[in-house]
């Protein structure tokens, strides 16, 4: 059964950059997809298909969001076309939000992985540092952030992503395999004994 990776992690904790090297490697059954997002195209890392808010709203009344939310002062969503993405066998990863993990497990219930990107605080604040982005007060905020950060429903397969994003990346597809070799059919059919 093709599963929906669900991946959460705080500001700063790698989320984008792991996304990129899943892109660059070669997996027969995994896809990424990306976010429709009402922001520039140039802005933030995050590989996305910038729309308006007039091109967002215009999708989202035509039903092509299999998943939208609003966060941040911009809107996200995820296209249909990872519904048949799942349905032709793929596993599908996408850059999810913790606050809105309960309406994907709404949609895609046992078929959806959570998975948390964790972060030690030091190399958290060395990733913020360098890219740029705050000054020095919005960083002591991310972290104090970072610290509570818990998703919701706390079934989250955490992955340390403190390493390289080569090791991040096997251990990604390590953890998905692990989920995969742990999990037990809902309806499987007992033995028949004659």
């Amino acid at each position: 059964m093709s599963k929906l990776i669900w991946l959460m992690g705080p500001s700063g904790s790698g989320k984008d950059s792991l996304l990129s090297a899943l892109r660059q490697q070669e997996h027969a059954r995994l896809l990424v997809a990306h976010r429709y997002i009402t922001r520039a195209a140039d802005a933030g890392c995050e590989n996305h298909i910038a729309l308006s808010a007039k091109e967002f709203e215009q999708r989202q009344q035509l039903g092509l969001f299999a998943l939208s939310w609003q966060a941040h002062e911009q809107s996200y969503g995820v296209g249909v076309e990872m519904d048949i993405w799942l349905e032709t066998g793929f596993d599908v990863v996408v850059n999810g939000s913790r606050q809105h993990l309960k309406q994907a497990r709404e949609r895609y219930g046992d078929g959806l992985v959570p998975i948390c990107l964790q972060v030690s605080a030091s190399v958290l604040r060395q990733r913020l540092e360098q890219r740029g982005r705050e000054n020095a007060e919005q960083i002591e905020q991310r972290l104090q952030r970072a610290a509570l950060y818990a998703p919701e429903g706390g079934d989250c397969l955490v992955l340390n992503n403190d390493g390289s994003l080569l090791q991040s990346a096997e251990l990604f597809m390590r953890l998905l395999a692990q989920h995969r070799s742990n999990v037990i059919p809902l309806h499987r059919k007992e033995p028949r004994h004659v």
